[in-house]
């Protein structure tokens, strides 16, 4: 038995998110399907993390174990082919026995994007806003974010992790003409964490949450509290990062 890593991209409008769902169509069902027919063997995928409903990636990792040695760029061709055209393989490789999707991930990197002019071209990726909030206070808040590690106001209520605690390296807000375009980046994030973070420094850009009300949302780990989860369809998992060593060439 081998292990191997397949990276993807999908636009996620169309998916219930990646994890299966006993009653929507997700991401992670039509891959597997899919490469269960081209290896004509059914096979599980095990992946780098979960993705909300709506939410597109541009990269998210997976890892299957399969029978075969596998003659990769073949297979990717393949995959292709067969996949939807809001699903793609950019690549398959051969990796360590023990190695994990999910948990040998050591850091993942998210974009939230915010247009302030109707663009026909942006409309499945990002929110329309008609005013402009205040992005100084709003960095000033993100900032703040690197001073904390217990994000459980920022979690779905109902969820299984074992901790709230994650590192956030870096969190920043940048204008781009006339989008918005929010970055963060830590070693995991918690269910709708982005999503969550986004609504609730929007607040602050609007007046509506001080940045001393901010602080005691963080501390009062109250997701009642924090601010409504700003909607999918702006939010992008842009890479997740592994070490070196993962990779056998």
């Amino acid at each position: 038995m081998m292990r191997y890593f397949i990276e993807i991209a999908y636009k996620g409008k169309n998916y219930h998110g990646w994890q299966k769902q006993p009653d929507d169509i997700t991401v992670q069902e039509v891959l597997e399907k899919a490469i269960s027919v081209i290896l004509q063997e059914e096979l599980k995928l095990v992946g780098a993390g979960r993705t909300d409903a709506g939410v597109h990636a541009k990269q998210l990792f997976a890892h299957f174990d399969c029978q075969k040695n596998l003659e990769t760029a073949k297979i990717v061709f393949k995959l292709n082919a067969l996949l939807p055209k809001d699903i793609s393989v950019q690549d398959i490789f051969h990796v360590a026995d023990e190695a994990h999707a999910r948990f040998d991930a050591i850091e993942r990197e998210y974009e939230y994007i915010i247009s302030f002019k109707k663009n026909p071209f942006y409309e499945d990726f990002s929110h329309l806003m008609h005013h402009q909030p205040n992005i100084n206070l709003m960095n000033d808040a993100a900032n703040e974010l690197l001073n904390y590690t217990d994000f459980q106001c920022f979690s779905r209520s109902k969820t299984d992790v074992k901790t709230y605690h994650c590192t956030i390296k870096e969190a920043y807000w940048k204008l781009d003409g006339s989008r918005l375009i929010f970055r963060i980046k830590a070693n995991r994030f918690l269910r709708n964490m982005v999503r969550a973070i986004v609504g609730t420094l929007l607040d602050v850009g609007l007046g509506k949450t001080s940045l001393e009300q901010f602080h005691k949302i963080i501390k009062d780990k109250d997701r009642s509290k924090a601010g409504t989860s700003a909607p999918a369809k702006g939010l992008f998992l842009m890479r997740v990062e592994y070490p070196k060593s993962i990779r056998i060439n």
